[in-house]
């Protein structure tokens, strides 16, 4: 069994990877492809394997704590493995979102200056960079349902 804190490193810079190759793929279409199949797909699957593994080894070692009041989630995240997991969770998710963005940005032409920055914030403050590409295409005239599409 891999420690929490070498897992966590791993997913840290496997989570990067997809980032770079998301922003790079933003600035070179050649790499649309590969960026969403790896970036979108595979490594959050990657991650997200490692999430189960990790929200088993914590309830597995009786974690304690739970998810009724913050007081009870700082508790559950006392056990390494519960806060890896809940961790790796943001990271899975924020790239899948990340690749969401990088797609329906190639899909209606918008420029890489606004693109990157959503990407950038996106990456590290998750929902705030979500929230800035959906104002973004709102002022570019997008309805709500053609936002990540």
């Amino acid at each position: 069994m891999f420690r929490p804190e070498t897992l966590f490193i791993v997913c840290n810079l496997a989570a990067l990877a997809g980032w770079a190759l998301l922003a790079a793929s933003v600035l070179a279409p050649s790499l649309r492809r590969v960026a969403q199949l790896v970036a979108g797909v595979g490594l959050p699957a990657i991650i997200a394997a490692i999430y189960v593994g990790a929200l088993a080894a914590a309830f597995g070692s009786g974690a304690q704590g739970g998810f009724g009041s913050l007081s009870d989630l700082r508790a559950l995240f006392a056990n390494d493995h519960a806060l890896l997991a809940g961790w790796v969770h943001y990271l899975a998710f924020d790239l899948v979102v990340g690749a969401l963005i990088a797609r329906a940005a190639a899909a209606s032409g918008m420029r890489a200056i606004l693109v990157l920055p959503s990407l950038a914030l996106t990456f590290l403050f998750g929902p705030a960079g979500l929230l800035l590409f959906l104002a973004l295409r709102f002022a570019g005239g997008a309805r709500p349902m053609e936002t990540l599409s």
